[in-house]
């Protein structure tokens, strides 16, 4: 006879009806049990899925189980028998069959759990985040982290398909002047220097194009200390970095949409979620034409709602407020409310409310009913004035209207923001379509109002359109750079650009910046120096994994699809990062605490701070 495994000779989603009569053991947590008609029937669950074992309660076996409690580890050895027909299970992969032990181990006994795994129940962040290592254990949770090795796996596979090179770049590398704050790692070796964790690889992955290698990828880790947000994680994340050599932008497009369409479209239907992805080649919209439109650079475009600039229909209108903004040079962008004919004078002062409470002066609107306008805007502009402002913006007789006022940029941002509100408020957006673009010419340049000068509005080291040329004889201003974000469902995916690989051009970039040549000599020696030697023209982009993880899971916060995430406050609860460090490695490593910081830490009494004069 045949000895069985120790733990386990089917997993708890393999059995099936073919089973039946067979001795086998399975092993797992207890998911859940339920006591009917004296036989307790016992959910055991393991990575793959659930097997039902039926126990009946004058069995030896039964104060085994029922003491162990919920997930608790068994080991159960017995027979497969088949279900009766009234108690299939259609919802289990198992549900044709259940075990009936001859025997029960208990491998480890849980303790009073600090939430349960089954059920589909809510709990605070804090309490999830602590005990994370449970939380993973619940099924959606669980599900999120196969769907993002899936995920990964394919991205991989794709970009080797498209023939990229993986390559790994360095974890410690040299803080960087420009972006999000490093974090910082002190030398021992180097009393007083610093390493930094990469924000991104971004010069080692031109580095690696100057250095020969044609086309290289990675799932890059990028550490930046910044603030948390539902689509950004803090402290850390993954990105699809990849770089191409003797490139333009439509070769980069070219290279990547079938990777990220591809991905989406294997993984649309996800959990039965049944949705499209646009097609190929991606929508490209000039930066410019998506501030007009929809208020800003990550359109989501299943929102059918476009921003018109109306502002010549108020030059000399009855309505002054308006009237006066317009002729003093600023602008009047509006939204429509289609059919809200119906909907009550609260919808709107709520939109308005909602406005203030976003930080803006309010938010005017104009209802309409079967042709007729109404509001204080209406009641001033006139039926006229309406009735030619709703023609241009192509509306029905039933569709009310939304007014953003002011400077040209808090307009936008607010038409912007109120365009996504209002599609929201009245279910206007598919939830069953991933809408991907490219937002292109950006600008190369903007006025910084509190610095007043000239510097860079996105990546400084992207090649100008026009090359010197248009450094040497446009308006920095006018100037637009081969830069290009792609955008999913008005969520950012990534940034990247045909790269500047002519020190010339970078030198007088940075210039008309207001950095000298020896700035950037000190700031980006490597690669300034490495672009001295022969680089070839390259560009790439970085989209980020964990937000495209994010879209295919249907999760509005980032946190639901990484696996130890931190809280908003970059803290680790489960591991208890950061932490304190001891005397003695401060010591080792040359460093000694702020003097107060280290006086309030010894009140505390935190272990390993001492007195604060010492080191």
């Amino acid at each position: 006879m045949l000895t069985m495994h120790a733990y386990r000779t089917h997993t708890c989603a393999q059995l099936r009806a073919a089973d039946v009569g067979q001795e086998v053991r399975i092993s797992g947590w207890i998911h859940r049990t339920r006591e009917h008609a004296n036989v307790l029937f016992v959910d055991l669950r393991d990575h793959y899925g659930i097997t039902q074992v039926v126990i009946e309660t004058s069995s030896d076996l039964f104060p085994i189980v029922d003491n162990a409690g919920p997930e608790s580890v068994i080991t159960v050895t017995g027979k497969v028998s088949a279900r009766s027909a009234e108690t299939l299970n259609p919802k289990l992969d198992t549900g044709e069959i259940e075990v009936f032990p001859s025997a029960v181990v208990v491998q480890s006994q849980a303790a009073k759990l600090p939430l349960p795994v089954f059920g589909d129940n809510e709990y605070p962040e804090e309490i999830r985040l602590r005990n994370r290592f449970l939380d993973l254990r619940r099924e959606k949770v669980h599900k999120n982290i196969m769907l993002r090795s899936s995920v990964i796996a394919s991205l991989r596979r794709r970009m080797i398909d498209q023939g990229f090179t993986e390559f790994q770049t360095p974890i410690l590398t040299a803080s960087s002047p420009e972006g999000a704050r490093d974090y910082l790692v002190p030398s021992r070796v180097h009393p007083g220097k610093f390493y930094a964790l990469p924000q991104a690889p971004q010069m080692f992955k031109q580095l690696l194009m100057v250095a020969g290698f044609d086309k290289y990828f990675q799932i890059a880790p990028c550490f930046r200390d910044e603030d948390a947000r539902a689509d950004r994680s803090p402290g850390e994340f993954y990105q699809l970095d990849f770089e191409m050599s003797y490139v333009t932008q439509d070769d980069v497009f070219a290279a990547i949409e079938p990777v990220l369409h591809g991905v989406f479209e294997e993984f649309a239907d996800w959990e039965g979620m049944g949705r499209t992805v646009s097609a190929l080649p991606f929508k490209r919209i000039p930066y410019k034409e998506s501030m007009a439109k929809y208020g800003n650079d990550k359109p989501d475009l299943r929102n059918p709602l476009l921003i018109t600039d109306v502002s010549e229909f108020f030059k000399g209108s009855g309505f002054g407020r308006f009237a006066s903004i317009v002729e003093g040079g600023d602008v009047v962008r509006a939204v429509a409310a289609p059919n809200t004919h119906e909907k009550s004078r609260k919808f709107f002062d709520d939109m308005n409310s909602w406005a203030q409470s976003e930080g803006f002066p309010g938010l005017g609107y104009a209802t309409q009913k079967d042709g007729v306008f109404g509001g204080p805007i209406a009641n001033n502009h006139g039926q006229d004035g309406m009735k030619a402002i709703a023609d241009a913006m192509g509306l029905g007789p039933n569709d009310g209207i939304f007014f953003a006022a002011g400077k040209e940029a808090q307009a936008a941002k607010l038409a912007g923001l109120a365009r996504t509100r209002a599609a929201e408020q009245l279910d206007l957006i598919d939830k069953k379509r991933f809408e991907f673009c490219w937002i292109v010419d950006f600008p190369m340049f903007e006025y910084d109002e509190d610095a007043k000068k000239v510097d860079f509005s996105h990546n400084p080291f992207s090649m100008p359109q026009g090359e010197m040329e248009a450094l040497q004889t446009k308006d920095p201003l006018d100037i637009l750079a081969y830069q290009y974000d792609i955008v999913c469902n008005g969520i950012e995916l990534s940034s990247g650009a045909i790269r500047n690989h002519r020190p010339e051009i970078m030198y007088k970039a940075f210039e008309i910046a207001g950095y000298t040549q020896d700035d950037v000599d000190t700031n980006f020696a490597g690669m300034i120096n490495a672009f001295k030697f022969g680089a070839p023209p390259h560009g790439g982009s970085a989209p980020g994994v964990d937000r495209i993880v994010m879209l295919l899971a249907d999760e509005p916060n980032i946190r639901e699809v990484i696996v130890f995430p931190m809280t908003q406050k970059a803290e680790d609860l489960m591991m208890q990062a950061p932490s304190f460090v001891s005397e003695k490695q401060l010591k080792e490593l040359n460093i000694r605490l702020a003097p107060q910081v280290a006086a309030d830490l010894a009140k505390k009494g935190t272990d390993g701070i001492v007195d604060p004069a010492a080191g």
